[in-house]
């Protein structure tokens, strides 16, 4: 069978591989960290509510869990099979072929790589914003952006167990708030009394469901970087599913509840036109109004650490993706060292601060705006990218568990759940698709340049593993290897 990693146990560098004791709950931490969950809420959710499906827009978190679920069951079945990192690409390149597990690769370097600039751009947005609001001079988002990416890029280079640490305390303060809300909400009987009416079919096919469905999606992603923190996890065979588990069950919940509650705390009847009025503002309103004004500032200020917790969570993902394609040898051997101390990737860490910064340079140079350009169009291509990547999986471990009859395992996790995962996945690609000029607001030309980023990567890394095969046979070979059951 075949993967694009090779096995750390046959590599002639065993300073390479990443050191750590990672149990579920602090993979768990990391990557609903990365979810940016306050973020979500406070920022996704009402504009799903106003350009998607109203007050049926919670509805739309519950529907992606569950298919978020079913795809989790054939990937966390292959996880015990596969004993390296590297998430999607490694899977793909075990169950399909090296090509598209290269391709795979590329795709989800610009999935994570787009999120984690969309969410710079907000943050430095944002962060001025607030100085501005009190009383402190006003700076060009880039600014403070290069900041942060500088101050994620220090954590990112120290031991993961700091970086988990550090995301923990911010991830508590985000749900506590949420939490403090939603019982308030619930003690006071809402703006129009309690009730289930969001999941009703009435109010999950008003207005535009697809686009909806969309902005639920975008909330989820980095849910699957569970796979890409194995060799830092504690017995990674049950430790990598459990948390994968974890994470998609505890963001589905969390998510759904808080969009609830934002429902409910308007009233069905009244919550489009309040999102109308200013969605950016909307959560810090409603918490004010329920919570007092002290609430409205909790509410800003751990939105910002939960800008903050999701792009450090996305570095220390993209600095391990291209730790492991260096390893492959598809990226620059240089990137794949490993700190002697901290037992972390540093030299892809320090790349992926580079990279971050020069394009947040390039970007604010450009002059475009941090939240109408950057955040939506980056955002937007991050979406449908990891809905892409989720469904080349789901086929990957259906020819996988087919070429493997010889594996023993439950028929349920093997075959029927990663078919229906990847009808449920294909169907969100083409909704995205169709959607899209809504999601990033701009024209057919724009549209169609940020959809094709998409194949285009796809493209570039099946291209290279063909280059590979011609003029470097023997790296080539080497992206293959037999496993056993």
């Amino acid at each position: 069978m075949t993967s694009l990693a090779p096995d750390t146990a046959t590599t002639t560098a065993a300073d390479h591989r990443l050191a750590g004791s990672l149990g579920p709950g602090s993979i768990v931490f990391m990557v609903v960290a990365a979810a940016a969950p306050l973020t979500v809420i406070a920022g996704g959710a009402p504009l799903g509510i106003l350009l998607g499906n109203g007050a049926g827009y919670p509805a739309m978190f519950a529907a992606v869990a569950v298919v978020l679920l079913i795809f989790s069951a054939g990937l966390s079945t292959m996880s015990r099979l596969v004993p390296k990192p590297g998430a999607f690409f490694t899977y793909v390149g075990y169950g399909l072929n090296r090509r598209w597990g290269l391709g795979a690769a590329y795709l989800a370097l610009l999935t994570y790589t787009a999120v984690q600039i969309a969410v710079y751009a907000y943050l430095g947005f944002s962060l001025n914003l607030t100085v501005t609001s009190l009383g402190g001079p006003s700076l060009p988002w880039g600014v403070y952006t290069l900041a942060i990416v500088a101050l994620v890029g220090y954590l990112g280079y120290r031991h993961i167990e700091l970086s988990s640490k550090v995301l923990g305390v911010l991830l508590v303060g985000e749900i506590l708030i949420v939490l403090a809300l939603g019982a308030v909400v619930i003690g006071t009987g809402g703006a129009e009394g309690l009730s289930l009416a969001p999941f009703s079919p009435a109010a999950m096919t008003s207005g535009a469901p697809g686009v909806g469905l969309m902005f639920a999606a975008a909330g989820f992603i980095g849910f699957e970087s569970t796979a890409i923190y194995r060799d830092e996890a504690k017995d990674p065979e049950r430790t990598i599913p459990r948390a994968t588990y974890a994470a998609v069950i505890l963001i589905g919940v969390f998510y759904t509840f808080g969009a609830w509650v934002l429902v409910m705390a308007e009233g069905p009847s009244r919550v489009l036109e309040v999102a109308a009025q200013d969605p950016g503002a909307m959560v810090i309103n409603t918490t004010a109004h329920y919570l007092g004004p002290i609430g409205g500032v909790i509410v800003n200020a751990l939105l910002l650490t939960s800008l903050f917790a999701c792009v450090l969570s996305f570095h220390n993902v993209i600095a391990r993706y291209q730790h492991s394609m260096a390893h492959a040898g598809t990226l620059p051997a240089v990137i794949k060292g490993v700190h002697p101390v901290h037992g972390s990737p540093a030299p892809s860490s320090l790349a992926q601060t580079i990279t971050a910064a020069v394009l947040i340079i390039g970007l604010a140079l450009a002059g475009l705006d941090p939240v109408l350009a950057v955040f939506t169009w980056f955002s937007g291509v991050s979406t449908l990218g990891v809905v892409v990547l989720m469904a080349m999986t789901s086929l990957a471990v259906l020819v996988f568990f087919a070429r493997h009859r010889d594996i023993v395992g439950s028929v349920w996790q093997t075959r029927v759940l990663p078919v229906l995962g990847l009808i449920g996945l294909v169907t969100m690609s083409v909704l995205i698709v169709a959607y899209f000029p809504v999601l990033v607001g701009g024209g057919p030309v724009l549209t169609a340049a940020l959809i094709a980023t998409v194949p285009l990567a796809l493209a570039g890394g099946y291209a290279q593993a063909v280059h590979l095969r011609r003029r470097r046979p023997e790296l080539y070979a080497d992206l293959t290897e037999h496993i056993s059951a």
